[in-house]
């Protein structure tokens, strides 16, 4: 565990140097235990896959104590997943254009598309954080033989709701924009509304399974979606 500055508002506390399921619990669990008891100078905390970025006021809380505070909370707050982590099942569309390269990720591990299909709706994905846009899903859990390299020339743009692989890496693309991920799918569940009390749907440490939805459903979970219905609900833990 290491405790940095990062300017002179905000320090970080790093668990490990790896995308490790553990060392996740770690960072979600120190921000637990800081949204529950709170500290007063403590402005923001923002978890990644090795850390939590703790953003404060100098002017309430001491840079040195405010180390002494996370040092202290991180080795008192358990470091485990609990009732309290959310569960979605997430659909997807795996077919026509929103299978942007599903077919070359099937040609890349010499897998048939619906096998491709299979392995990715079997698997179960932890959110380890939320970055690089608004809402953006950065996910653990990929099967192994769905491994594959980014794209060599990223597209300049890719649709909100897709559903990528960037080498043993998964994701749910947030909004429309450029990426060099391997998108095999859509949902049509929206990540980042401005509008909601929460604009990010996802929250580090959510877990989420994949399943198929045909073109038609699609099409009908999106109408619902643009008029403000709820079309995915955390769940009862599986």
């Amino acid at each position: 565990m290491r405790i940095k500055p990062a300017g002179d508002q905000a320090v970080t506390i790093e668990f490990g140097d790896t995308i490790d399921e553990a060392v996740s619990a770690r960072v979600i669990a120190l921000e637990r235990s800081l949204k529950d008891d709170p500290v007063a100078g403590i402005a923001e905390t923002v978890p990644t896959y090795r850390s939590l970025l703790v953003f404060y006021d100098p002017a309430i809380l001491n840079g040195r104590d405010l180390k002494a505070i996370l040092g202290e909370r991180a080795e008192t707050a358990p470091a485990t997943d609990d009732a309290r982590a959310r569960h979605f099942a997430v659909p997807v569309c795996y077919q026509g254009a929103d299978a942007l390269d599903l077919a070359d990720v099937a040609a890349e591990r010499n897998i048939d598309p619906e096998e491709v299909i299979a392995l990715h709706t079997s698997a179960t994905y932890r959110v380890y954080m939320i970055g690089f846009a608004p809402g953006f899903a950065y996910l653990g859990g990929l099967p192994s033989a769905l491994h594959t390299p980014r794209l060599a020339e990223p597209r300049q743009k890719v649709p909100a709701g897709a559903v990528g692989i960037g080498g043993a890496q998964a994701a749910i693309n947030s909004l429309a924009g450029p990426s060099g991920w391997r998108y095999i799918g859509r949902t049509p569940l929206r990540l980042f509304d401005p509008a909601r009390a929460d604009p990010a749907f996802f929250q580090a440490g959510d877990i989420l399974r994949f399943f198929a939805v045909s073109p038609d459903e699609m099409t009908a979970l999106e109408r619902r979606a643009a008029a403000g219905d709820v079309i995915v609900e955390a769940q009862a833990p599986w």
